[in-house]
């Protein structure tokens, strides 16, 4: 029952919720990452702008002079990633005491760079070469890298909506098996799933439709994330400041 508790609470939070909607706007977020890094992935070489692990270990294979990797592309992610979590961070330096705030500046940070993302794979050769991708490899990590560092500074437990690494890891560290305190297996599944759902739909729209409809449609999530936070978020509830007893 507790496994079936978490999944709802997840997605639809109780009125009193130490985070309130930022639950389900995070797996939101996390949808978004799985059909931004399908895009690069596919469409950009062997690159990702969200997983920045992979990026570390293509880099190193690319070193080792392994076909399908560059070392332009993966430093390029790298620090375009760190730009933007820099980015994120400032942010959160400013509005850190007000979530519903903080989430919808970042969401319309993000948005304005998928909007030019949109473009650039819009109006770009096919298949993207040179500048086309570099931009938006650019443009995305940035992006990816201020929705990280927001998700950070949010500290929704188990929604980091870019990492999974320590969330499936979590679902087995904290189970009854490994005499742990409990998984939290619903939230961390729905995370799990997510990622999964959007790089799935982002892989099938560039392989079999075209590849700017895995960024129109991240363009469109964060919209609407963008504008539900700023409807919810406009009063002071507990939620914002992250007091209250709910979880």
């Amino acid at each position: 029952m507790a496994f079936f508790t978490e999944l709802r609470e997840t997605l639809v939070p109780r009125r009193n919720s130490r985070h309130g909607p930022l639950a389900p706007l995070l797996v939101t977020l996390t949808f978004v990452t799985g059909l931004v890094d399908a895009f690069s992935y596919l469409a950009l070489g062997h690159v990702f702008v969200a997983n920045m692990t992979g990026n570390v270990v293509f880099l190193g294979f690319a070193l080792a002079g392994a076909q399908g990797f560059s070392i332009t592309a993966s430093l390029i992610a790298l620090a375009a990633f760190w730009c933007g979590a820099v980015v994120g961070g400032r942010v959160g330096a400013t509005l850190g005491d007000h979530r519903g705030r903080l989430l919808g500046a970042a969401a319309a940070l993000e948005a304005v760079l998928l909007a030019a993302a949109v473009a650039l794979a819009a109006l770009g050769p096919s298949p993207l070469a040179g500048g086309y991708r570099y931009a938006l490899i650019v443009v995305l990590a940035i992006a990816m890298g201020i929705q990280n560092a927001t998700a950070r500074k949010l500290a929704v437990p188990d929604l980091t909506t870019t990492v999974l690494t320590l969330t499936i890891t979590g679902t087995a560290a904290d189970s009854a098996l490994a005499r742990g305190k409990g998984s939290a297996a619903g939230r961390r599944l729905i995370a799990v799933l997510a990622m999964l759902l959007g790089a799935l739909v982002g892989a099938l729209l560039v392989v079999h439709v075209h590849i700017v409809y895995p960024l129109a449609i991240a363009l469109a999530v964060l919209v609407a994330v963008a504008l539900v936070i700023r409807m919810l978020g406009t009063a002071d509830r507990p939620w914002v400041r992250g007091k209250s007893a709910g979880g």
